[in-house]
């Protein structure tokens, strides 16, 4: 799918203030870097982005949205404030030119369009809160900010691959409850392949949600656990499934594909809601075998270079 990296050549690269560089082959089969990136999560995030685009974009149209989504966010506003011819100069249109000038470039402007992601916005609410901006005023900024992303994205700039949860169900309750291992109100990213995407949307499309808002619901109560249990082991009936298929079945899935691709247990243990790496390593260790060898080769290495 691609690589990221850092050219810092700090000692500690994953602990290092230095942004990461990654590296892939686009549309068009040739390869290509992009730097900027803050975190592994913003890297693994485009190269996803990438992939996705690769499998199911005409070459073409591929090329045009990655070009677009290499605008700054700078770039983009300058393009879009013009567009939004409603906006009265001494109205609405001097809230968003203040909005823009004075706060979404100043603090995300020389960020590009595709490494923008739900935490980065959510950082940079932090930051309105922490100088002191009205809670008004962060209102109209934040809708200038969504205006702007959202007229991006819908051209084709940015991919919404990240799901955010922000409760389970009780095991012992089966009702909403706090995330295990966070606090009240916090929450947790994952990856959101597009096809599951598309397939929610189809969903609800069709069948619409709750009365609360969730897509799905059982006869008694929250759609839980057990009740998916039994939906997959009536689903593979013809198969013979294992005793406790279920919802562990897929997030057992999902961590050993990450895994024996090359995604960092680090991300997985986060994206997994772990309390701990070493729950993650108990777990999924015997799908790393690889890396024991790959560090033999590295050291190898350097021990030749050095002699």
């Amino acid at each position: 799918m691609g690589s990221f990296f850092k050219e810092c050549g700090c000692s500690r690269p994953t602990r290092c203030p230095h942004p990461y560089t990654i590296r892939f082959r686009d549309a068009l089969g040739k390869q290509r870097e992009e730097a900027g990136y803050d975190t592994q999560d913003d890297a693994i995030e485009r190269l996803t982005q990438v992939y996705a685009e690769k499998k199911k974009t005409a070459p073409s149209v591929a090329e045009a949205r990655r070009e677009l989504g290499q605008q700054t966010v700078a770039e983009y506003a300058k393009q879009w404030r013009p567009r939004q011819r409603s906006m009265t100069e001494y109205s609405t249109g001097w809230h968003v030119d203040s909005s823009i000038n004075v706060h979404i470039v100043p603090r995300l402007g020389s960020r590009k369009l595709n490494s923008v992601t739900p935490i980065v916005v959510e950082r940079f609410l932090d930051a309105l809160e922490a100088d002191g901006v009205g809670r008004g005023n962060q209102v109209n900024i934040f809708r200038t900010l969504k205006a702007i992303l959202w007229d991006a994205y819908a051209k084709g700039a940015m991919a919404d691959d990240v799901y955010r949860v922000h409760e389970q169900i009780a095991s012992n309750t089966y009702k909403p409850a706090k995330l295990k291992h966070r606090r009240a109100g916090e929450f947790r990213e994952v990856p959101l392949p597009r096809s599951v995407r598309e397939a929610m949307e189809r969903y609800q499309e069709k069948h619409g949600t709750t009365k609360n808002g969730y897509l799905l619901r059982g006869p008694s109560g929250y759609y839980t656990e057990p009740m998916e249990r039994r939906r997959v082991r009536k689903l593979f009936k013809e198969l013979p499934a294992e005793d406790g298929v279920g919802m562990y079945g897929f997030r057992h899935y999902f961590a050993s594909n990450a895994l024996g691709n090359g995604i960092p247990i680090t991300d997985v243990a986060e994206w997994m809601g772990h309390k701990s790496i070493e729950e993650t390593y108990r777990t999924y260790r015997h799908l790393m075998p690889g890396s024991i060898t790959k560090a033999a080769r590295i050291l190898d290495a350097g021990l030749w270079d050095a002699a």
